[in-house]
């Protein structure tokens, strides 16, 4: 009877043991689990953090891309309105030349064209043949200085050999002589260029 209580009181003891130990165990299970926790509650801090910085870090990189566009932008529509202003200003310019160099033209021209007029007035009552060629003469050589002013000058044609790029052959004839051929023998429309700038093709006769 005495070994049965020893033994129940061993077995006892023995479960009040193993209870304590499993006891034990789970604590450190559950320290364990704890630890684990916080590391990884400190790991999901710490890269929320570096998110955090990250987004800010675009957010400052976005802004600056932003200010910069701004500016080019504004740069841009600045050009192109100056742009703008300079080709109106251009073409305002161009018109004004124009128009007044046809204007320095005509001034020019008026004073021939009073010569003229004196000299109908003149050939209306005039009996002397010699003296109204003489007065049409000298408005004649008054206009063609007038046009050598203005860069205008007649192409000399006339005993020159042929050159197409300033004369037009109307016909052609056979040369009278060896040395006569290919030569401009006859001017029928005088030619005229403007500083060197043919404005019209003399119409000549070449001997072939």
């Amino acid at each position: 009877m005495l070994c049965i209580l020893l033994n129940m009181r061993d077995k006892t003891k023995l479960h009040t043991i193993m209870d304590k130990k499993k006891k034990d165990k789970n604590f450190e299970n559950e320290m364990h689990i704890a630890d684990n926790l916080a590391d990884a509650t400190t790991k999901e801090q710490n890269g929320e953090w570096e998110e955090t910085d990250s987004s800010d870090e675009n957010r400052e990189n976005a802004d600056n891309v932003s200010e910069e566009l701004t500016k080019l932008n504004d740069s841009y529509l600045r050009l192109m309105a100056e742009y703008d202003n300079y080709r109106k200003r251009t073409i305002k310019e161009k018109a004004e030349l124009i128009k007044s160099g046809g204007e320095k033209a005509f001034t020019g021209l008026l004073p021939v064209v009073d010569d003229f007029e004196r000299a109908i007035k003149t050939i209306e009552a005039a009996t002397d043949l010699s003296a109204v060629k003489e007065g049409v003469l000298l408005i004649y050589n008054k206009f063609m200085n007038y046009l050598q002013q203005s860069g205008v000058k007649p192409i000399e044609s006339l005993g020159a050999d042929f050159d197409p790029e300033t004369e037009e052959a109307v016909a052609m004839i056979p040369a009278t002589n060896e040395e006569q051929k290919g030569k401009v023998i006859d001017n029928i429309q005088t030619g005229y260029t403007l500083y060197d700038k043919v404005i019209r093709h003399a119409k000549v006769v070449v001997a072939n």
